[in-house]
């Protein structure tokens, strides 16, 4: 970009992230709560065992219905994107039933793409608690990737919060970088908090070189 008389302000590297409630979910996810639930009682370590397979490999219409909204996130955020080119990907999902007290920690996710979450089942977290006052119970963090990047930052600079705290809502889809870390608060509420979380793989393409 030329020189120019008025000053020019960029801005950089961006961490872009999808956050939409989806049309129909009101629908999906009383039967989508179902098979879950179905599957949680055969498999204790369901929600560990995030790699054995992939729940949107199976053949049920509300898993149909999540994988096309899925892939439909994937492409709105990509939108958003400067890439003007053809991408080709594919999903890997899993389930995730946390009861009470259950919560996950600090990490990213490796060779992955983008990652995701849908929410099927978001139990209201107990207003009154004993003890500390800054839990944040049922919401999801993410942290700014630039190590230290708000060292300097000053009141009312956007550099300053170094985490974007999310409270998510039943029917919402949230769409991320993979290598952006992230934690999930715990639950705190006698019910299970219920979600579907995805990776989207890249099929590799030459024209994906910069």
């Amino acid at each position: 970009m030329p020189p120019s008389d008025t000053p020019q302000i960029l801005r950089l590297w961006p961490t872009l992230m999808l956050r939409h409630k989806l049309p129909g979910a009101e629908a999906a996810n009383p039967v989508l709560l179902k098979v879950i639930e179905d599957l949680d009682s055969k498999d204790s370590q369901l929600t560990t065992n995030y790699l054995n397979d992939n729940l949107f490999a199976m053949e049920h219409p509300a898993i149909g219905w999540l994988c096309d909204c899925a892939n439909r996130a994937v492409i709105d955020y990509l939108r958003a994107t400067d890439i003007d080119y053809e991408v080709k990907w594919s999903l890997q999902a899993w389930a995730n039933v946390n009861r009470m007290g259950d919560y996950h920690n600090l990490h990213n996710h490796p060779r992955a793409w983008l990652s995701g979450t849908y929410y099927i089942k978001v139990p209201e977290q107990p207003k009154r608690r004993a003890g500390r006052n800054d839990l944040n119970p049922g919401a999801i963090s993410f942290f700014d990737p630039r190590a230290q990047a708000n060292m300097l930052a000053i009141r009312g600079d956007p550099q300053v919060e170094a985490e974007h705290r999310v409270l998510p809502q039943a029917g919402e889809i949230l769409l991320w970088p993979a290598f952006l870390h992230h934690l999930v608060h715990p639950n705190l509420a006698q019910e299970t908090r219920v979600s579907v979380s995805f990776n989207v793989m890249l099929k590799w393409q030459d024209s994906y070189l910069p």
